[in-house]
């Protein structure tokens, strides 16, 4: 099933079913939303499979959709946690600015708490001050029904509902000075903006293997492309571990949104990856590729997001056909 969010006034908006080639939506169950269906998920989930089989089947008594009357699939959520999970991301980031990267990042996943109150829609702008480093991140991201604490890695795979992707706008410039204070990050994360669409796993057939999503990202900036990793590739801990990691220490309740962190693959030699220009797979950050312009050159020389600039995020199937429609966004940068 592929499931939408369209706007109708109210918080939590209304609840559609979409067509696999993303042309077409279904209503469904009246005041139904994508939250009050995961937290009856094993009860509602048949009723949402007649109304899939039905918009794929046939247009009679469809709309038609549109990406950019749509929020975030959950416009709110009781829990949105990301990880860190292409530990290449983070080696490069720490060997930039000449610090060593501890052993146990290979070993015990990475993870903060965003703000989940107020998620970006798909096409919504980007607002900030230039001066705060504004940037985007590619990544993927899961929805999870009701995990209990303790839960094992085969216990919160079983718990995952929809696959999703992610832009988690970053304010580069204020990171450092949060993480000094050794508390994390706050100011420095705004919200975040999902994809138009989230699937329930089965529909990326071979491309899910029940943890990672192997399929390239693709992001581009102002039209040119800027990453296009491999979303399956370098992928230390799986979206499995991650929300078992999650729920060490506390059950997770069902919309809880799991990040895989920005996707990041290494370069042939096990080194820095290249620029998309240069016959690399690119980056899902512009952090990323400062990093690489700093390793190699000792200048970071691709600046952060400015006003009027346009970022936009997506993933193909195997048949070339968007799967979860684009996250696309300009920015409005402001000096206030």
């Amino acid at each position: 099933m592929k499931l939408a969010t369209l706007r109708d006034g109210s918080r939590d908006g209304r609840l559609v079913v979409v067509s696999r080639d993303l042309s077409r939506c279904l209503p469904v169950m009246p005041l139904a939303t994508l939250q009050s269906v995961l937290d009856e998920w094993d009860y509602l989930a048949s009723s949402l499979q007649v109304f899939s089989d039905r918009v794929n089947a046939s247009d009679e008594g469809t709309l038609p959709f549109d990406p950019k009357a749509c929020l975030s699939p959950l416009p709110r959520a009781y829990q949105w946690a990301d990880g860190s999970a292409y530990v290449n991301h983070v080696a490069l980031v720490r060997k930039a600015r000449g610090a060593e990267m501890p052993e146990s990042f290979w070993t015990d996943p990475l993870m903060y708490q965003g703000g989940s109150d107020s998620f970006l829609a798909p096409c919504d702008p980007i607002h900030g001050k230039e001066s705060w480093g504004i940037d985007f991140e590619a990544e993927i991201a899961v929805v999870t029904g009701d995990v209990a604490m303790g839960a094992t890695v085969d216990q919160a795979r079983k718990a995952i509902r929809l696959v999703m992707l992610v832009n988690d706008v970053s304010l580069r410039n204020l990171i450092p000075g949060e993480l000094a204070k050794g508390f994390g990050f706050f100011q420095s994360k705004p919200s975040s903006a999902f994809s138009p669409v989230a699937v329930t796993p089965d529909e990326l057939g071979e491309a899910w293997d029940g943890g990672r999503l192997h399929l390239p990202l693709l992001s581009t900036l102002n039209g040119n492309a800027f990453g296009k990793p491999n979303a399956g590739v370098d992928m230390t801990f799986d979206f499995s571990t991650l929300i078992a990691h999650a729920a060490k220490t506390r059950p997770l309740a069902a919309g809880t949104i799991i990040g895989s962190g920005t996707v990041s693959n290494r370069g042939a030699d096990g080194g820095p990856g290249k620029p998309v220009g240069e016959g690399g797979v690119g980056y899902s950050c512009i952090a990323e590729q400062r990093v690489v312009e700093t390793i190699l050159t000792g200048t970071a020389k691709t600046p952060f997001l400015k006003s009027g600039d346009r970022v936009r995020i997506e993933m193909l199937g195997a048949d070339g056909v968007s799967i979860f429609g684009a996250i696309d966004q300009a920015v409005e940068a402001s000096s206030r």
